[in-house]
C-alpha cells in the first residue's frame, strides 16, 4: 500500500494543512515568549510561571474537551479554538510590541490560551480516523507527524532569527496569524467530513461520559503505564529543556543558535516519521517506548557541555527516537480504543501525561538557583531515563501486538 494513500482523501488533506500551519506558528511561540519574558525580567522563575500557567489551565480543561469532542463535530471545536487562540496570541504580541507587557498579564493570557487549546486538543488528536480508512491509519499518523515537524523545522530557525533581529513580539504575532489560517483549514475539514462521528449510545450527562472514558483508560495497563511514565518525563523535559534551555542559550551560544538546536530536533523527527511510515514491527508500542531513551541526550548535553554542534547532533537523535514513539502511540490508541470513546481516552492521556509538566516548569528556576543549572539539567535527564524504564517495566507495554483488533472499526470512517 502506498505511503501517500491518505492524501487521496479530502478531509485528511484539510486536517494536514490546518495542523501544519499551526505547527509553523507554534514553532515561533515558545522561542518568542521565552525571550520576551527574559527581556522583561531576566528571570527563569518568571518564565516558568508564564509557561506553567498555560499548562495548568490546559490540564484542568482537557477532560471537558474530550467530552465535547465525543458529543459534537470535532471540526467545530477545532475552528473555535483556532479563532480564540489567534485572538489571545494577538493580544500577547500587542503587549510585547508596545512595551506594556507585565508578568501578571502574560500569565493571564497564557492561561486563557491554555483553556481554548484544551477544548480542541482531544478533537484534533482523535479526528484522524474520520478522515481515512483504518488500513492506512499508521501511514496517516506518520504523514501528520512529518508535516508537523517539517513546519517546525522551518519555523524554529526563522523564529530565532526574527526574535534576534526584530524582537519577540513579532514572533508571537506570526503565531497569531497562523491560528487564523488554520481556522479556515479546519472549516474545510468540517465541510469534507460533515457531521461524521463514530456511532455511540445516547449520553445523559457529562459525568457519565467522563466515567465511560475513565473506565476505558484504566482497563488498559499498557495505556496508564505509559501515561504515568510520560508524566515524569514531561516534568523533567519541561523544566529542563523548555525553561532552563533558553537560559543556558542566552548565557552561552545565543538566541539565534537556540532556534537551530530546536530545528535539529524536528529534522530528526521528520526522518523518524519517514522511518515510521514504512516500519513493520509486531510489538510497535514496545519499539516506540524504547526509542524514547535518547530523548534525554539534549538535557545531559545542556547540563554538562552546551556546545551548539553537539546539541544539534543530540537533537537529531532525540527527534528520531521520539517520532517512533509518537506514531506508535497514536496508532496503538486508534487500534485498541473504541472509536466512540477515543477523544475522551485521549483527554485522560493528555491530563495524565502533562499534569506534572507545570511542576517542572515552575520549579526548574528555583532548583537551578539553589543547585546550579548544570546539575539541575543532568538530574532532569536522569529522571527522564528513569521514566522510560518505568514504562518498559509493564509486561503489557512489552508484549502488546500491533494490528487491528477483531472488533469492527468500520463505523469510524464512511
Amino acid at each position: 500500500m502506498s505511503a501517500l494513500a491518505p492524501l487521496r482523501h479530502r478531509g485528511f488533506r484539510y486536517l494536514l494543512a490546518g495542523r501544519a500551519v499551526n505547527a509553523l506558528g507554534n514553532a515561533f511561540a515558545p522561542i518568542a515568549l521565552a525571550f520576551a519574558v527574559l527581556d522583561l525580567t531576566g528571570s527563569a522563575t518568571d518564565l516558568g510561571f508564564v509557561v506553567g500557567a498555560r499548562t495548568v489551565v490546559n490540564v484542568a480543561f482537557v477532560l471537558f474537551g474530550g467530552v465535547l469532542a465525543d458529543r459534537m463535530p470535532k471540526s467545530v471545536l477545532m475552528v473555535g479554538s483556532s479563532v480564540a487562540a489567534a485572538l489571545t496570541q494577538a493580544a500577547v504580541a500587542a503587549l510585547v510590541l508596545t512595551h506594556t507587557a507585565t508578568i501578571p498579564l502574560l500569565i493571564g493570557l497564557a492561561a486563557v490560551n491554555g483553556m481554548v487549546a484544551a477544548l480542541a486538543q482531544p478533537a484534533s488528536a482523535s479526528v484522524l480516523p474520520l478522515t481515512v480508512p483504518a488500513e492506512v491509519w499508521q501511514q496517516a499518523n506518520a504523514l501528520v507527524r512529518i508535516f508537523l515537524n517539517g513546519a517546525a523545522v522551518l519555523g524554529a530557525p526563522a523564529a530565532g532569527i526574527v526574535v534576534a533581529v526584530v524582537g519577540p513580539g513579532w514572533g508571537i504575532a506570526v503565531d497569531a496569524a497562523t491560528f487564523a489560517v488554520s481556522a479556515l483549514c479546519f472549516a474545510g475539514l468540517g465541510a469534507a467530513i460533515g457531521g461524521r462521528r463514530p456511532a455511540a449510545p445516547e449520553r445523559q450527562h457529562v459525568l457519565a461520559d467522563l466515567r465511560g472514558g475513565w473506565s476505558e483508560f484504566r482497563s488498559r495497563t499498557w495505556l496508564w503505564a505509559v501515561v504515568a511514565g510520560a508524566a515524569l518525563a514531561n516534568m523533567a523535559w519541561g523544566g529542563g529543556f523548555l525553561v532552563l534551555g533558553p537560559v543556558v542559550a542566552d548565557a552561552t551560544f545565543g538566541r539565534r543558535a537556540w532556534g537551530f538546536v530546536l530545528a535539529a530536533q524536528t529534522v530528526g523527527m521528520i526522518v523518524g516519521g519517514l522511518v515510521a511510515m514504512r516500519l513493520r514491527v509486531r510489538r510497535l508500542l514496545f519499539f516506540g517506548t524504547v526509542c524514547l531513551l535518547p530523548f534525554a541526550i539534549p538535557l545531559f548535553l545542556l547540563g554538562s557541555y552546551p556546545h551548539v554542534w553537539l546539541l544539534i547532533a543530540g537533537g537529531l537523535v532525540a527527534g528520531l527516537g521520539l517520532e517512533q514513539f509518537s506514531v506508535a502511540w497514536d496508532t496503538t490508541m486508534q487500534e485498541h480504543v473504541p472509536p466512540e470513546k477515543l477523544a475522551r481516552v485521549y483527554s485522560y492521556d493528555m491530563v495524565g501525561s502533562f499534569v506534572a509538566l507545570p511542576i517542572g516548569e515552575m520549579t526548574a528556576g528555583p532548583i537551578a538557583h539553589a543547585a546550579g543549572a548544570g546539575a539541575t539539567l543532568i538530574g532532569a535527564g536522569a529522571l527522564l531515563v528513569l521514566s522510560v524504564v518505568g514504562m518498559l517495566s509493564s509486561r503489557d507495554v512489552r508484549t502488546l501486538r500491533h494490528g487491528l483488533p477483531a472488533r469492527a472499526v468500520e463505523e469510524s470512517f464512511a
